[in-house]
């Protein structure tokens, strides 16, 4: 069953009462970016206290620092004026459960929806899929701190990333909904002048 009707009658009363956002600007009216995971139990509005029109707030899976993430850091910087980064990862990660090699041979035997079992992710059948996924880097996460300092500093070192932008490396609990900081990765994160 799919939940298409009940998103176009959210987005009907979201609309209905839409008012004032409409006057919103362009650039996020607070200047700052979060890049974050695409997991559905984080909600930056909430954990950050954003309100629409407050930040940017870049998705993917692992909340990790890639090619595309760090294309949208710098749009968001050059053209619309952001002045501070957090990199926001966080517990209990599905990039924590499989690596590129897993991936691959998921993909290779099946399209379908796999598993989390206690031995990882599973195929519930294999009735072929593609090994076109053994080509990709998937930045799966082996250590959540690692991962973090690692994604910082690539967007600290990026050339295309203004030296003055302070980036801050952060863990968020599912558990709990509190932000971590990891210190190591705000450190290589200082502007560089």
């Amino acid at each position: 069953m799919s939940i298409k009707s009940e998103v176009e009658a959210a987005n009907a009363a979201y609309a209905a009462d839409f008012g004032e956002k409409a006057s919103l600007t362009l650039p996020p009216a607070r200047g700052f970016l979060i890049l974050t995971c695409m997991d559905a139990r984080l909600d930056p509005a909430k954990y950050a206290g954003l309100a629409e029109g407050d930040a940017h707030v870049v998705r993917n899976a692992g909340g990790r620092a890639t090619d595309d993430a760090i294309r949208s850091l710098v749009i968001s910087h050059k053209l619309l004026g952001t002045r501070e980064w957090f990199v926001v990862q966080h517990t209990d990660c599905g990039m924590l459960y499989f690596d590129d090699a897993t991936m691959g041979d998921l993909l290779a035997g099946s399209l379908e929806t796999a598993e989390l079992t206690p031995r990882g992710f599973e195929n519930a059948s294999s009735p072929g899929g593609s090994a076109e996924g053994r080509y990709i880097k998937w930045h799966t996460i082996a250590d959540q701190q690692r991962a973090v300092i690692e994604d910082v500093t690539r967007i600290r070192r990026h050339p295309l990333v203004d030296p003055v932008v302070p980036i801050y490396g952060y863990v968020y609990d599912v558990k709990t909904g509190r932000l971590n900081e990891i210190v190591a990765a705000s450190q290589a994160g200082q502007p560089l002048r």
